[in-house]
């Protein structure tokens, strides 16, 4: 098992840009509206003629530093080349990804119009995933070349409501949406939501911008099953939010600048991703992150296999290969967010590097029993419900 790297890498969620991705529905309703093909795609017409057999590649579109590199020689990425290695298959690792939206506009031409995206694996946040599965813009996986995959996902993670079974996705990584909040500076601990309307943290707390990013912990702060929420529980916490924002209490709505606020003391509690706080408290250890007894939202970022994809076999195995513990291990021991294979954790467990095993007990990374019955998957935001809900947050976030 590798060492830690000396510099943790940053967030996907903190790449995330929290618009609502209602630009991006708004462009398909343009083009259904001037008479274009309606952009789903029916199952019969996903697949392409699979060349895995004769060539023997791949392409892989990721976010930046979304994988584990060698210390010293940072171009390298162990995991991937010992998949290369063990296979004889060639993997075109394209960093390509730096928001879901923006990655959305640039593939769904191709494949509104049912042509290849000459990418073979692409990784997503779920909310997104789900609107490709949607429109049907992904190919379903044959598990029975993925033993790993069955054997060993998260069952936490196993069925979406965007996708029951995971039939079209897998998890890459996984985090949480919770609250983060400097403890020594606070005076007191934190284990609501609505602790974040305290006296005393008025104008110390800042909200996520992002609707997808923000709404399900303020659902569960009341009482909501996020797995299952409705019209009336997204205007309800609207209506709170707007009245927190009169008063005074949020002092304003961040994407990943969260993480400076808090570190200087201008914010004491916030929205907050998991994996970024992992990182805050290597500098500052009063720092916590906490799930509310309510509950929290645990989201994924997925591997989907395109439409007429040229090399579907060969990204299935490489999923598959990154869900074989071991590799899981040393994927987690470097990017720190949820693993999404459990077994994972009696691999760093035995590592003789005393800082490498000491991540097997970070429930924030492997989250423990008390924390795991309050984490739950939100329902996405369907394309009915976009528009009106994006034009209402965005409303109340100034955007």
């Amino acid at each position: 098992m590798p060492l830690l790297p000396k510099t943790p890498s940053p967030s996907r969620r903190t790449l995330l840009r929290g618009l609502g991705g209602s630009a991006a529905l708004g462009a398909l309703g343009t083009l259904a509206g001037c008479g274009v093909p309606a952009a789903y795609v029916a199952p019969g017409d996903r697949a392409a003629t699979d060349r895995s057999a004769t060539e023997r590649r791949l392409t892989w579109a990721n976010w930046p530093l979304y994988i584990d590199t060698d210390d010293r020689h940072p171009s390298r990425r162990p995991t991937l080349e010992a998949f290369e290695k063990e296979t004889g298959l060639s993997v075109d690792y394209i960093e390509e990804i730096n928001d879901n939206d923006e990655f959305f506009g640039k593939i769904s031409p191709s494949l509104m119009n049912h042509q290849p995206t000459d990418r073979d694996l692409i990784v997503i946040s779920d909310w997104m995933c789900g609107r490709f599965v949607r429109l049907g813009w992904v190919q379903e996986m044959d598990r029975s070349r993925q033993p790993n995959v069955t054997k060993y996902l998260d069952p936490l993670l196993r069925s979406p409501a965007f996708d029951p079974g995971r039939k079209f996705t897998v998890p890459w990584q996984s985090g949480i949406t919770g609250i983060a909040y400097n403890r020594r500076r606070l005076g007191r601990e934190i284990r609501h939501v609505s602790d974040l309307w305290a006296a005393d943290l008025k104008g110390r707390v800042t909200l996520l911008s992002g609707m997808d990013e923000a709404f399900a912990l303020l659902m569960q702060g009341n009482g909501v099953d996020i797995t299952d929420w409705k019209t009336d529980d997204f205007h309800r916490i609207c209506d709170q939010v707007e009245k927190q924002v009169a008063k005074g209490q949020i002092r304003r709505f961040t994407g990943n600048d969260y993480i400076k606020d808090l570190s200087s003391g201008d914010v004491l509690a916030c929205q907050a991703y998991s994996g970024d706080v992992i990182q805050l408290q290597a500098d500052d250890p009063d720092i916590e992150f906490v799930v509310p007894e309510e509950g929290a939202e645990l989201w994924a970022e997925s591997l989907m296999i395109p439409d007429l994809a040229r090399h579907k076999a060969n990204a299935e195995r490489l999923i598959d290969h990154y869900y074989r513990p071991e590799v899981a291990a040393e994927l987690a021991a470097w990017v720190n967010y949820v693993c999404p294979v459990p077994a994972a954790r009696d691999v760093l467990a035995s590592s003789d590097d005393e800082e490498t095993a000491a991540l097997a007990e970070d429930p924030l990374i492997f989250p423990d029993a008390a924390m795991r019955e309050r984490l739950a998957i939100a329902r996405d935001i369907s394309a009915g419900e976009r528009t009106e809900f994006a034009k209402r947050w965005n409303g109340i976030v100034g955007v």
